[in-house]
């Protein structure tokens, strides 16, 4: 089958969007697994989804897969994307859309200036909503919250990692660096990632305080290894270091791909997200009827 696609990229968080409100294409994990693949398809971090409304008071309904194929709650630098597509293509005249998620509801709004600011919800931080069990690992205070000791190779005391543990739709595990560029990434990122305390795994934040308004940030991310930027990640980031004591409520995230701002009033309060997202190109794709 033949389909068409657009490329795009939020903070250089890249994403293949389709297009399914006039009908599904039917694709499998295999199809999108090979749509993300920088070799044999596409390439992309996660595959977005564009909907028809699935209830009133809905504009769409926005589904991410990861490049390993699988489902996901959420997608921050994506929804820009969502939101900048729906409007480039005519699919919607709105400047705030209601987009559902497999987390709940978002609320992308389009700036006149092109950036695109995201109500990206709550964090949560009920430890088995995130999904996360300690088991009989106990958290450490610091500040006015807490981090939790993960131990990434048993027996071996200098692998225990703290980590700040919350959902932001999708769980995450936030590090604190002193070096972001000389964080073992690639080295702790997967161990933690697949930590059995993550019941569905975690995506990893690593990060580097620079002052109480700007954080530099590396992000491994559930499905699609290190990237670019991640927009969720970004958020608990900034949420945790609001809590450890560490950031203000208006912080500048510096991810590899580019800037992000954040804003956060503390429990309660909604993270809203602002950022670019960018059309790289359009396209089509023959895919096999079945992988």
């Amino acid at each position: 089958m033949r389909i068409s696609f657009t490329k795009m990229q939020g903070a250089g968080n890249d994403f293949v969007v389709l297009d399914e409100t006039a009908g599904q294409f039917g694709l499998s994990s295999a199809h999108y697994r090979l749509l993300a693949d920088r070799h044999f398809g596409v390439g992309a971090d996660q595959i977005l989804t564009v909907r028809p409304s699935p209830a009133a008071g809905i504009d769409f309904q926005y589904i991410i897969h990861n490049a390993d194929g699988a489902e996901v709650e959420q997608c921050g630098n994506g929804a820009r994307c969502f939101a900048r597509f729906v409007r480039d293509r005519g699919l919607c005249s709105k400047d705030t859309i209601r987009v559902q998620t497999l987390a709940g509801v978002i609320e992308p709004r389009l700036l006149p200036d092109g950036r695109v600011v995201v109500n990206m919800g709550e964090p949560v931080f009920e430890l088995s909503a995130v999904p996360f069990d300690g088991g009989a690992v106990h958290a450490l205070v610091y500040g006015a919250w807490q981090l939790w000791p993960l131990e990434l190779a048993p027996g071996l005391p200098s692998s225990t990692v703290l980590a700040a543990v919350l959902s932001m739709g999708n769980p995450h595990a936030v590090l604190l660096v002193d070096d972001v560029d000389a964080a073992p990434v690639l080295a702790q990122g997967p161990l933690v990632q697949k930590h059995p305390a993550f019941v569905r795994g975690v995506n990893v934040g690593f990060m580097q305080i620079v002052d109480r308004g700007q954080i530099r940030l590396r992000v491994f991310e559930r499905g699609a290894g290190e990237t670019l930027a991640c927009g969720s990640g970004a958020c608990a980031a900034v949420v945790a270091g609001i809590r450890l004591g560490l950031l203000d409520g208006t912080v500048e995230v510096q991810a590899r791909g580019g800037k992000l701002g954040m804003c956060w009033d503390g429990p309660g309060t909604s993270v809203l997200m602002t950022g670019q997202a960018a059309t790289v190109f359009h396209g089509e794709i023959d895919l096999p009827d079945h992988l």
